[in-house]
């Protein structure tokens, strides 16, 4: 399977790479500064330097898959939202080479089961999340555009409340609801995260929707 990553240099990014590797997949960072990929991802690794926002559907033809792993800062928050619109036009299902679209979404919009809000209120408690609460919250407007989407096939994967670097667990799957780890925290690493994007590329579970990851 050759699966593309936007963004395989990131938090998340990097960890998906290394495990489509790690599993005999035909990995690609699709990056913008090749240096870079060369120095996180090693020398032999397989580039495509482009901006994600440019590209066409001609690009994405040659990928069974294509994962938005992308992390944007808080002041450009918003192009979460602009990459997955420029992507579901990029990668029409009715187009027979178009691949299938993975993004990598927020906590925000997952549930908190013992309150009956979006967790994104919870961040928004946090002492100082005014510096960066854009996030989760446009990535919360990314999963609601995605909603919408009938004309490409996708899946969104939510973490828990802390998503982290840190090395794979055993996931945990759920559905809209925050779940925790076995230490009774709300938590994912990017290891397994990385876990579950592949395992639900190799053997698919949920079409056109959301699903979220825990830690074990």
């Amino acid at each position: 399977m050759r699966i593309g990553i936007i963004g395989a240099t990131g938090k998340a990014g990097r960890d998906v790479y290394r495990e489509a590797v790690r599993r005999g997949e035909d990995a690609v960072a699709i990056v913008r500064d090749a240096a870079r990929a060369d120095e996180v991802l090693g020398a032999g690794a397989a580039v495509v330097v482009k901006d994600a926002f440019e590209l066409t559907a001609a690009d994405l033809a040659g990928f069974d898959a294509v994962v938005d792993a992308v992390g944007f800062a808080p002041q450009e928050a918003e192009r979460h939202l602009e990459l997955s619109r420029r992507l579901v036009e990029a990668a029409p299902s009715s187009a027979a080479d178009a691949p299938r679209l993975v993004f990598i979404l927020g906590a925000g919009s997952l549930t908190n089961p013992a309150t009956g809000a979006l967790a994104i209120e919870d961040i928004r408690a946090i002492p100082g999340a005014e510096a960066w609460i854009n996030i989760p919250a446009q990535q919360l407007r990314q999963l609601e555009y995605l909603r919408t989407v009938d004309t490409a096939e996708w899946v969104g994967i939510s973490p828990q409340m802390t998503f982290a670097p840190g090395e794979a667990t055993t996931p945990r799957l759920g559905t809209d609801e925050l779940l925790t780890a076995a230490d009774g925290q709300s938590h994912t690493s990017t290891g397994t995260m990385a876990v579950a994007v592949l395992d639900e590329l190799q053997s698919p579970a949920h079409r056109n929707t959301r699903f979220t990851v825990s830690d074990a």
